[in-house]
Order: C-alpha cells, then sequence, then structure tokens
C-alpha cells in the first residue's frame, strides 16, 4: 500500500485557492496523493503584496508541521514585491529562465536555515513561481475563452500569436493575462468566471499549453513514485 503523500501549497490568494481546491485536488487524489492550499498570512490581512519574507515564513511553518509530507508556493512574479535575485533576472527572459532564477534563489534562502537539513528541503520543497499569474492558463484553450469573454476567437488568437505560449503573456499593467480579460469583460470576476472557466477548460489541456505549470503537477505526481 502506498503511502499518502500530503503537500501543502502556499498561495497568493483566494483564486489560486479555490482552483487548487476545485480542479487541481481531484485530480491528485486519484493518484493518492492530498493538496492543501493555504492562502499567504499575514497578521490583520490574507493574500496579496507578496514579499519573499512572508512566504518563507509559512513554507518554513509547513516543513516544520507534522501534516505535510512536502511544501510548495504558487505565486506569480507579476507584481512580485521583492525575492532573492530578482533584480539579476535579465531584459526579456523567457518564463522558464524567470521560474527557475527565482525558485533556486528561493530554495538556497531556505538551505541556509539553521534546521535545514533535518527539514530535508532539497525532498521536501517544491516551489512553483507562475510567471503571469493564473489567469494565463485560460489561454490555454481559446474558443473557450472567447466564448466566456463574449470576443471572438481570432481576438484571444492574435494575444498568443503576439506573445506565444499562455506563460509568455506579457506584464504590464494594461496587458497582463486579467487585465486583457478585464477589457474584455468589464465585470469580469477571478474567483468566479476565472474558475469556471479553468473547470470547462481541464487540466490536460492547461499541461498541454503551459510547460511551467505542467512542470510542476508532473513533480508532485512523481511524489508517489518515490514513496
Amino acid at each position: 500500500m502506498s503511502k499518502q503523500v500530503i503537500v501543502k501549497v502556499v498561495v497568493e490568494g483566494q483564486t489560486e485557492e479555490k482552483f487548487i481546491k476545485e480542479i487541481v485536488a481531484p485530480f491528485l487524489k486519484t493518484r493518492s496523493i492530498v493538496i492543501k492550499p493555504t492562502v499567504l498570512t499575514k497578521k490583520g490581512q490574507n493574500g496579496g503584496d507578496v514579499k519573499f519574507e512572508r512566504v518563507k515564513r509559512d513554507v518554513l511553518s509547513h516543513l516544520k508541521g507534522k501534516e505535510a509530507t512536502h511544501v510548495s508556493y504558487f505565486v506569480d512574479y507579476y507584481g512580485l514585491k521583492e525575492w532573492p535575485n530578482k533584480e539579476s533576472i535579465p531584459a526579456n527572459s523567457p518564463p522558464q529562465q524567470i521560474a527557475d532564477i527565482l525558485n533556486q534563489a528561493a530554495t538556497a534562502e531556505l538551505e541556509k536555515e539553521r534546521d535545514s537539513d533535518k527539514l530535508n528541503i532539497k525532498q521536501r520543497f517544491l516551489p512553483y513561481m507562475a510567471v503571469h499569474e493564473f489567469e494565463a492558463l485560460l489561454f490555454s484553450n481559446s474558443q473557450i475563452l472567447a466564448d466566456e469573454m463574449g470576443v471572438s476567437t481570432t481576438t484571444v488568437e492574435h494575444v498568443l500569436e503576439e506573445c506565444g505560449n499562455p506563460e509568455q503573456i506579457n506584464n504590464s499593467p494594461n496587458t497582463a493575462p486579467s487585465k486583457r480579460l478585464e477589457q474584455w469583460k468589464p465585470d469580469y470576476s477571478k474567483t468566479t468566471d476565472g474558475i469556471a472557466i479553468a473547470h470547462k477548460i481541464g487540466l490536460d489541456t492547461m499541461r498541454e499549453k503551459c510547460p511551467l505549470f505542467n512542470e510542476w503537477l508532473s513533480a508532485i505526481e512523481a511524489l508517489q513514485e518515490e514513496e
């Protein structure tokens, strides 16, 4: 009988929390993996204002706890306040390079902790820097997104042609994924519309079109094989 794998994930906000609970968790449950999101904490505030010290504190808390066999974070580069090595990222870096630099820096900082060997960070920590916010995943299916936003498929495909795959959609204040959706549908809501669209698109399509997201899920799936 395989040992139960429990992954605690520190997420940026309620949208990511719902995404993991409603879409990712049922999928991983079929693989005997339990994933539990927890919104980034701060006294008097939940979510947003992503700074490394906040993420580090929460990740370490879960690593030191008795419940989780593994710990992750799910935050995005867009709007990131501060992070180790953030200033070293070259201009126009592709998503994979950005994620690698930031995730490696985070891991290195955690490994500086006095009890890092006891926490077994190298085996238990699975960081996920979603470079361009949750809504980037919704660009995995042009037809579904267009239908839900009330625009033509051509409009969505033009964005992908301009930027590349969904994870490459740029992050300026006006052209970040969520801002584009708000331009198409002014009353767009992340926690309702966004999650509903994600349900319709499904994980398989997201994984096919979004390499970083797929890499993270694949790493979590592999945990059961290691047990």
